[in-house]
C-alpha cells in the first residue's frame, strides 16, 4: 500500500515569503503546516494550519514545533541550529541537515568546507582583529571583501574595502554586530549565476536550469532564465553545484551561488540550504517549482521534472517610499496586460526602501522578449507606503 501525504504535517522554522510559497505548494496535496516565526502578521500566518510565535533561537518552542510536525524544515539559515542537531539525534526527522546548516550558516567554515573539498572559492581569512585586515591586505592586494562570519544577508554584514582609509570605518561597522569576522579576497568577474538542486532522500538528484542574476546595493534585482553562459560554462556549474549537495547529503533543495570570470573559471560565492529567491523563477518557468520540489524531497517522495517551460526573467519589487509605512502595490492593472506577466506580493505589513516586498515572473518566446516584457513591468509595479498614494 502506497503512503498517505495528505496527513502529513511540515514544521517550517521562519514565516516569510520563502515559507509562504512552500505553504502554498503543499496545500495542493493536503498537507498541513506549522511555522515558528516572532513576528504575528509574518507572509506565512495567514495560510498557515498554526503559529507558533517565538523567537528562531527559543528552545523550549522549538522543541514544541518539533512535537506538532512530522518533519521539520526551515526557510532561512540564521536559526538556533544546535537545537536542530540535538533534536535529529533524538530520533526526529529535520532536513536540510542540522549538521550541514552549522558549517553554512557560518561563512568562515562553509569556506573552509569548500577549500577542504577543492571546490573553487576566493582566498579567505579568519579577522580577530584590525591588524588583521592590514596583513590580508599586504597578501590579497585591493578590494578586499569583509564579512560578518553570520548572520548576514542581502548585502547586510559585507563590506568592500576599496582603501586603506575604509579599513577603520569597515571594521567598526561590521563588528557592533558581531566580533566573528572574515576577509575574502575580491573576485573580480564577468557574471553571477545560480544553481538549484533538489536531492531526495533516497539520493534521486535534480538540477533547475542555470539562473543569471543582477545586483544592485547587494540585492537581487533581476534573475535570467537560462542564464547567457556558454555549454561548458554551464555544464560546469550544474557539476559543482552537484558535487557540493553530495557532499553534504543535502535532502530539499539547495542553492549554490557562483561568480564566473570572463575566462570561464568559476568560483563558488556562497551555499543556501534552502530555496532561493533566484529560483522563484520555477513557480511559472518549470515544470516543477523549487518550492513543491523541496516538499516532495523531504516527504521522500519522487522529484518532479525541472524542465523550462520557457526562457523566463524573474524581476524583485522592491520598496521605493522614503519612509517605512503600510506596503501599497501600484500599476498591477496595467502590467497584467502584458502577456505572460505573473506577480506575486508577499503579503509584508510594512515595506522600507529596499525591502524585497515580492516578485514578478515573466515568461518569453526568447531570453531578449522576456527581457523587454520586463522592463516594461518594472516601471509600472511600484511598491510604495500608504502615505505615499
Amino acid at each position: 500500500m502506497t503512503k498517505a501525504i495528505n496527513n502529513k504535517k511540515i514544521g517550517i522554522i521562519g514565516g516569510g515569503q520563502l515559507g509562504k510559497m512552500m505553504i502554498l505548494e503543499g496545500k495542493k496535496m493536503g498537507i498541513s503546516f506549522v511555522i515558528l516565526d516572532p513576528v504575528k502578521d509574518c507572509p506565512a500566518s495567514s495560510i498557515a494550519d498554526e503559529h507558533i510565535v517565538a523567537d528562531f533561537y527559543d528552545v523550549d518552542k522549538i522543541k514544541e514545533l518539533a512535537k506538532k510536525c512530522d518533519v521539520i524544515t526551515y526557510e532561512f539559515e540564521h536559526i538556533n541550529a544546535d537545537i536542530l542537531v540535538e533534536l535529529k539525534n533524538e530520533g526526529n526527522i529535520i532536513y536540510p541537515s542540522p549538521a550541514s546548516l552549522k558549517i553554512i550558516q557560518d561563512k568562515l567554515k562553509q569556506n573552509q568546507f569548500l577549500e577542504e573539498n577543492n571546490f573553487p572559492t576566493a582566498n579567505f581569512k579568519n579577522i580577530s582583529n584590525i591588524e588583521d585586515i592590514h596583513l590580508a591586505i599586504k597578501e590579497y592586494g585591493l578590494p578586499i571583501m569583509l564579512k560578518s562570519r553570520k548572520g548576514g544577508y542581502d548585502g547586510k554584514g559585507n563590506f568592500l574595502i576599496k582603501k586603506v582609509e575604509n579599513i577603520s570605518v569597515a571594521y567598526e561597522e561590521l563588528s557592533k554586530a558581531s566580533d566573528l569576522l572574515m576577509v575574502e579576497e575580491f573576485v573580480s568577474f564577468e557574471l553571477e549565476i545560480s544553481v538549484t538542486v533538489a536531492r531526495g532522500t533516497t539520493g534521486e538528484i535534480k538540477v533547475y536550469p542555470i539562473s543569471e542574476n543582477i545586483h544592485r546595493d547587494n540585492i537581487l534585482y533581476t534573475s535570467i532564465i537560462p542564464a547567457r553562459v556558454n555549454e561548458e560554462v554551464m555544464q560546469n556549474a550544474k557539476k559543482l553545484a552537484l558535487e557540493i549537495i553530495n557532499h553534504i547529503e543535502g535532502v530539499g533543495v539547495l542553492c549554490v551561488e557562483m561568480f564566473v570570470k570572463d575566462t570561464g573559471e568559476i568560483y563558488v560565492n556562497e551555499i543556501a540550504p534552502r530555496t532561493h529567491n533566484s529560483g522563484h523563477y520555477t513557480i511559472e518557468g518549470c515544470a516543477t517549482s523549487q518550492f513543491m520540489q523541496h516538499i516532495r524531497a523531504i516527504l521522500g517522495l519522487p522529484l518532479g521534472s525541472t524542465d523550462l517551460i520557457r526562457p523566463c526573467v524573474m524581476i524583485n519589487l522592491l520598496g521605493e517610499c522614503e519612509h517605512e509605512g503600510k506596503g501599497v502595490m501600484i500599476g498591477a492593472e496595467e502590467a497584467l496586460s502584458i502577456t505572460d506577466v505573473n506577480i506575486h506580493y508577499y503579503g509584508k505589513t510594512f515595506t522600507k526602501p529596499g525591502r524585497k516586498m515580492g516578485h514578478i515572473t515573466i515568461l518569453g518566446d526568447s531570453v531578449d522578449d522576456a527581457l523587454v516584457k520586463s522592463e516594461k513591468a518594472r516601471e509600472l509595479v511600484k511598491i510604495v507606503s500608504d502615505e505615499e498614494v
